[in-house]
């Protein structure tokens, strides 16, 4: 019977999806097991990429499935966001109706591939009934001051006309449109997940079924500190200046101080003054650099005197106030102590405005530098350091921080990288935040039973400024509280918010009265097994976590963290470069599955690579793919019978196949377990089978190439879905190997070997031995013999003639 993958994969996709095959059916009886898949943003047509990771977790959802488990295996689509604001501009059609109709391209091109998602589950984060829930969690957060409003210095994409998280800079531009980034000052809603950094930080330990990549990530994105805040006084004023250090043993070397070009009292102090001119000069001029280009210790320095002076408390000295824009306000208070002598940033700006360089730790106090080359960062003895002087560097951050404090000019402190979510953007298709603005009442929460704050259809894209802005009918409103007129919100939501509890929806994804129902929540999360790309290491995985830990001390949740385990699988490489459709270097898994079948795209995607390393895209390995399912489609339906004299070697066969495909899947080794059914088969060519190894075979392969195994399952006259049987067992019987061998030593020199039952008694065992070696033991005395099972026998002996007699 010739392998027409086309005909029988659509009659296999019909039945199952009439039958509801893969709908959820909630069985308190089996053990719960949640597998994931990030979901997608509906961009269009899959590529090879995304049908990587939905295979994967297919693959291991279905053996969980056959292994006994109730598994949760949903999908939807994280569909706000930029790009469909930007296919409104280009193509004249409103957001909603590009976007739903990518997503029924989609989910087309899913149920080709044979996904078993259910998809009476389905999430989709742009319709009313997800979105606002969003808006629910938020008032929730802003009820317990987890969400607040400020005037910030923000990352702004003149291009796109919005806000971007510092995540979302790369290399200086946007992630999205790869435009140049600028700083800009905007009053932001933020969430507080700053308020979690020290928990956030140390629950990454118990992390144990994550990649030790993704949480050095985390650690490294939060980044704890331990430090010392010390107030300094500003020359000629009652006003003071508090810096975050890490390097209290370097204050005796401070020469000038450095502030953000963005702190608030450059503004105020430069007004009216000689130095106003060239100091908004340069605060303009750095405004269009990125936060990355900033902090690149590499950049030239540069920045202005401000015209102002502090007093240091530690020599009681005049310095000079300079702004520079490697000091961030993102960092400790955007004020920086300048030690020029033991800080590379510090000692280049140094160098370039001729500023003091003050050494005041050396290797060896017995050979002081009179001229540094470069800072000396390295811990060693201090010097000029008041009574300081002569400790090691180490022990004098704590001796010093100890003076500060009892002088009541500073304390130890502990700072984190980790900044607040910056949660406002500039656009039209998100979130609408759900808070009113009355000049009586002030800013207004939506009431609950308000929700959702619809997006108007009713809007222009022009290309320039927020598209909600020039909405009248939505902007006006009333307030809520005193019934007078009011102002919506128009910034909508990071669309981050909506990928960092999708997964808790999914449990009750029909609740009208709730986001999710905690108990039904309960024996899902953390998630089992999530699957997803590494890149969300500290955007997507980070947020999540922190609404975790925000609903659960809201009381809707009681778990610490969303994800048990993690897999983050290699990128599809071709020509060089990831898969990309603004690369123009996709493949289509529909043309893929028009010339060979989906079950051909499917296997060929987890097995040229191991799943969390790349995989180069090869048109001769998806051929290969091919061939082997032909080769399994003929051994199942037209090799002969195997003989019943062998019977007892093709069982061997067979469950040794079990047992190994069984391990390599738990361990997602999936391509060791293809090349295992792939020896299988070989064997099968070679000698034949039965219809209980093709069975099998079917069972190993289901997971992997689901239509396939379910053609050969019918074939043999099964009415119900291989899907729905139970996965093999390895018979231990069979795992037994026939024969091992022995090797054999007289007194430690290999003289035999011999192959023997593993199951023969030491006795026995030795005097096979004996029988091998018997011509080396004439005229021996046997002394000892040791045995090391299952490998070694060895005879010590002794010439019986021994010692040899003296002569006469």
């Amino acid at each position: 019977m010739e392998y027409q993958p086309q005909t029988f994969e659509k009659k296999w996709q019909k039945i199952w999806e009439e039958t509801c095959l893969y709908t959820f059916k909630e069985n308190p009886a089996l053990p719960s097991y949640y597998v994931l898949e990030m979901f997608p943003y509906p961009s269009g047509k899959l590529h090879m990429g995304h049908v990587r990771n939905y295979s994967i977790g297919d693959t291991y959802a279905r053996f969980k499935r056959m292994n006994g488990f109730n598994v949760l295996h949903p999908m939807g689509f994280d569909s706000l966001g930029l790009p469909a604001e930007n296919a409104a501009k280009q193509h004249q059609i409103h957001p909603e109706a590009w976007t739903l109709a990518r997503i029924e391209e989609m989910k087309t091109q899913m149920s080709e591939c044979g996904f078993s998602y259910d998809w009476n589950r389905e999430v989709i984060t742009c319709l009313p009934n997800y979105y606002r829930w969003n808006q629910w969690i938020f008032l929730k957060l802003y009820e317990k001051g987890l969400a607040y409003k400020k005037f910030a210095p923000v990352n702004w994409c003149e291009n796109c006309q919005t806000v971007l998280a510092n995540e979302q800079v790369e290399s200086g531009k946007c992630w999205r449109c790869k435009s140049e980034v600028i700083q800009k000052e905007l009053s932001q809603w933020f969430f507080k997940i700053t308020n979690f950094a020290q928990e956030l930080l140390d629950d990454i330990d118990t992390l144990e079924g994550w990649p030790e990549r993704v949480r050095m990530m985390q650690r490294n994105w939060i980044g704890r500190s331990e430090g010392t805040e010390i107030t300094f006084n500003v020359a000629d004023s009652d006003e003071t200046i508090t810096v975050f250090t890490t390097r209290p043993d370097t204050v005796y070397g401070i020469t000038y101080m450095v502030l953000a070009p963005e702190h608030p009292k450059v503004k105020e102090w430069t007004a009216g003054t000689e130095f106003e001119k060239e100091v908004s000069a340069y605060v303009e001029k750095v405004s269009g650099r990125s936060k990355i280009e900033r902090a690149d210790v590499s950049k030239e320095k540069d920045g202005v005197f401000i015209g102002k002076y502090f007093i240091s408390p530690f020599d009681n000295q005049r310095y000079p106030i300079w702004i520079s824009d490697y000091v961030l306000m993102d960092y400790g208070s955007g004020a920086v102590m300048a030690v020029p002598a033991h800080d590379d940033r510090d000692f280049a700006f140094a160098k370039t405005y001729h500023l003091p360089i003050r050494q005041v730790i050396v290797k060896d106090p017995e050979v002081e530098s009179s001229d540094l080359l470069t800072a000396f960062t390295e811990p060693g003895i201090l010097i000029h350091s008041a009574e300081f002087s002569g400790q090691q560097s180490e022990t004098a951050k704590k001796l010093i921080t100890e003076s500060i404090t009892k002088r009541a000019i500073g304390k130890a402190v502990v700072q984190f990288r980790l900044r607040d979510w910056l949660l406002s953007r500039q656009r039209y298709w998100g979130t609408p935040i759900p808070i009113i603005y009355c000049e009586t009442c002030g800013p207004t929460p939506v009431p609950l039973e308000n929700l959702p704050v619809e997006l108007p259809k009713n809007v222009t894209f022009t290309g320039t400024g927020n598209p909600l802005e020039q909405v009248p009918d939505f902007v006006t409103t009333i307030c809520p509280t005193c019934k007078g007129a009011a102002k919506r919100e128009t910034d909508t939501m990071d669309t981050f918010v909506d990928s960092s509890w999708y997964f808790l929806r999914y449990c009750s994804p029909h609740d009208d009265t709730q986001p999710f129902d905690p108990a039904q929540v309960k024996p899902w999360i953390p998630v089992h097994q999530y699957i997803g790309g590494v890149e969300h290491a500290v955007l997507h995985l980070l947020y999540s976590r922190f609404f975790c830990k925000a609903l659960r001390d809201l009381g809707y949740l009681s778990s610490n963290e969303p994800f048990s385990r993690l897999l983050t699988q290699g990128m599809v490489i071709k020509d060089g470069a990831k898969m990309s459709k603004s690369l123009g270097n996709t493949v289509d898994p529909s043309s893929i599955i028009n010339q060979y079948g989906a079950d051909t795209a499917r296997l060929f995607i987890l097995f040229a690579a191991p799943v969390d390393r790349d995989l180069e895209w090869s048109d001769s390995a998806v051929e290969g793919a091919y061939r082997f399912l032909k080769r399994v489609h003929k051994a199942c339906f037209d090799l002969p019978s195997f003989s019943s004299k062998d019977e007892v070697a093709l069982l061997r066969q067979v469950h040794r196949t079990i047992e190994a495909v069984t391990q390599d899947l738990e361990r997602f080794q999936f391509n060791t377990s293809i090349s295992r059914m792939m020896e299988l088969v070989n064997y099968f060519y070679q000698n034949g089978l039965n219809p209980f190894a093709a069975e099998t075979l079917a069972k190993l392969l289901a997971p992997f190439a689901p239509f396939l195994a379910e053609e050969i399952w019918a074939h043999f006259g099964h009415k119900k879905s291989i899907h729905l049987s139970v996965w093999p067992v390895a018979d231990p019987q069979f795992l037994v190997q026939d024969t091992i061998t022995i090797v054999i030593q007289i007194n430690g020199k290999l003289k035999g070997k011999i192959e023997v039952s593993p199951t023969l008694s030491q006795e026995v065992l030795e005097q096979l031995a004996k029988a091998e070696v018997q011509a080396h033991l004439v005229n021996q005395n046997l002394i000892k013999v040791i045995h090391v099972p299952k490998k070694l026998i060895s005879f010590v002996v002794q010439a019986k003639n021994y010692p040899p007699p003296f002569f006469s």
